[in-house]
């Protein structure tokens, strides 16, 4: 299939139809009725699942690619699992592996501990401190301020083992952050489980050090700073704060694991609506009073559900190229930010448009709506790795070039707009100091970083367009263009990039373009290969609007009406 092809590429066999086979054995119903704490131990037992089924382990730590696949099938079948998953495999193992440990033979479940209650973002001031004590170090949690924030440490599920960042006190001297190997049932290690939040079961927990005693091999050295033979710690990096980003490196790959969640997540939430408006019958606007048409019809109920199909795919393609290009930090927190933040509004949207029946859990949206909002604050909060993102394209982001299409085009002068107010901003004299000057650049910084997510994303779209021949996805690439644009038509009026007459253009040919893709959604919706077997649970797939509205009130059981 085309459409599956241009999303899942030439390696969907060996790297996404694995995940997706396996996480369609989970079946959210079985673990639905349970406590908040069986229901975290369940998660474990699944992971413990998944684990086994990953055959080479430093394989699959080490490849960005399967690793995001990972999190693309499982976040949208269980969204805890996707997250401890993250965090033993990314996290822990990466972190390990990074710093030259071997993983293979590790079998306790692995955590990383590097928020705090004080220090958020900030993690370079964090106040954990590892004093090295003999040839060993000392773990401690010096103030409550100091407490690390962080799922996923209580011994529900088994006993765990932490990397834990903290900063390296060498005598008198404060080497920076580095990372820690920490048993958590050692002598000293106080965790308290916090009581349940939003989103799926997952033990977040308080989790503080008393003077915790490690030995020589706690310490995760590598290039960034290390202990000799001889006692002495050497690093040839003098900055402190590029010592700790070095540490906590693994939390690129995070973001794109976050991202990949989100993607697999809003393909998800989208079919599961697409699918039920082309049964859910309502009246049809013949006169008559037995007349009825599926919701579908309308098209104030398919226009908004097709806005989402082409954020869907653009997303999904804006993240492979990301995986693709894991190295660029500033690409993969665009990446991460725009797909969650767009995702969000979709998944918002395809709820609304199943009424009642989206708010059940047993429908498949509502656990996924709520999962969202963990995505948006997980591995840098999106306003923050935003913040950062748009300060460093000030000082290095390129032009991207002009477009053929004329609406790709209008992107990148939209983006071009924003960019030059920002610089223009940030140049500018009078300023009372760096923060002064930060504050009246970062609303046009900002408005610039996110014109250039939305134009990547466009952009992946239509060469996806361009490469298959595709002419959905040509039409998918024109509605995501203008919906992008509508904003910045102003602004692209003012600067003669367009006429009056193009502008009142737009909402007509947004009009056909959903006149264009509406007979073809549910093609779209098969093209993200959602296994039947994880479609079939969810009551809402259920080929009429009786049935699956039996089905979602637990009026009767599914397994005697299917007997």
């Amino acid at each position: 299939m085309a459409l599956a092809e241009a999303l899942f590429g030439f390696r969907y066999a060996d790297v996404h139809a694995p995940w997706r086979d396996l996480f369609a054995r989970f079946d959210p119903a079985e673990v639905a009725d349970l406590g908040y704490e069986d229901r975290i131990a369940a998660t474990y037992d699944r992971l413990r699942v998944v684990d086994r089924h990953v055959h080479d382990v430093e394989k699959l730590v080490g490849d960005p690619e399967s690793l995001a696949a990972l999190h693309e099938w499982a976040a949208p079948v269980d969204g805890g699992l996707a997250t401890v998953a993250g965090i033993h495999y990314n996290l822990f193992l990466g972190s390990l592996l990074d710093h030259g440990r071997e993983v293979g033979g590790r079998r306790r479940v692995g955590t990383f501990l590097c928020t705090e209650i004080g220090h958020g973002n900030n993690a370079a001031r964090m106040g954990t401190t590892a004093t090295r004590d003999g040839v060993g170090f000392v773990l401690h949690t010096p103030d409550v301020a100091a407490t690390k924030f962080m799922p996923n440490t209580s011994a529900i599920g088994g006993p765990k083992t932490a990397v834990v960042a903290a900063r390296l006190i060498d005598g008198e001297t404060d080497q920076g952050v580095f990372l820690f190997v920490v048993p958590l049932d050692a002598p000293g290690v106080r965790v308290e489980l916090l009581k349940p939040k939003l989103g799926p079961a997952i033990d977040h927990c308080l989790t503080t050090f008393d003077q915790v005693k490690l030995g020589p091999d706690a310490l995760l050295q590598g290039p960034h700073g290390r202990i000799g033979a001889d006692g002495v710690f050497t690093s040839p990096i003098g900055n402190r704060r590029r010592r700790m980003l070095h540490s906590i490196g693994r939390v690129t790959a995070g973001k794109l694991c976050m991202s990949a969640c989100a993607v697999g997540a809003v393909r998800h939430a989208l079919a599961l609506a697409v699918r039920y408006a082309h049964v859910r019958q309502v009246a049809a606007l013949t006169g008559g009073t037995d007349a009825s048409v599926p919701v579908w019809a309308y098209r104030s109920h398919h226009a908004p559900l097709l806005d989402g199909l082409a954020t869907a795919y653009a997303a999904t393609l804006l993240h492979r190229a990301a995986v693709a290009d894991a190295g660029d930090e500033t690409r993969v927190a665009l990446t991460k930010a725009w797909v969650t933040w767009q995702g969000r509004q979709v998944i918002i949207e395809a709820r609304e448009r199943c009424g009642a029946h989206g708010l059940f859990d047993a429908n498949g949206i509502a656990p996924i709506q709520t999962a969202f909002e963990g995505l948006i604050t997980a591995e840098g909060d999106n306003l923050a790795i935003m913040v950062k993102a748009a300060g460093e394209l000030l000082l290095s982001g390129a032009d991207p070039g002009p477009d053929p299409d004329l609406l790709q085009n209008l992107l990148v002068l939209a983006e071009g707009i924003w960019r030059d107010r920002a610089r223009t901003a940030l140049r500018a004299k009078g300023r009372r100091g760096p923060l002064d000057r930060w504050n009246r650049t970062s609303t046009a910084a900002l408005r610039y970083a996110e014109a250039m997510a939305g134009r990547m994303a466009a952009g992946e779209l239509l060469s996806a367009a361009r490469k298959t021949d595709v002419a959905l996805l040509r039409v998918l690439h024109r509605l995501l263009a203008l919906r992008l644009l509508a904003p910045a038509t102003g602004d692209l009026l003012a600067a003669g990039h367009l006429t009056a007459a193009q502008v009142e253009a737009f909402p007509t040919m947004r009009d056909e373009a959903y006149a264009d893709l509406a007979p073809h959604a549910l093609t779209l919706v098969d093209g993200f290969m959602i296994h039947e077997d994880v479609s079939a649970r969810h009551p809402i797939t259920a080929p009429d609007a009786v049935t699956h509205a039996r089905r979602t009130l637990s009026l009767i059981d599914v397994r005697e009406e299917t007997a």
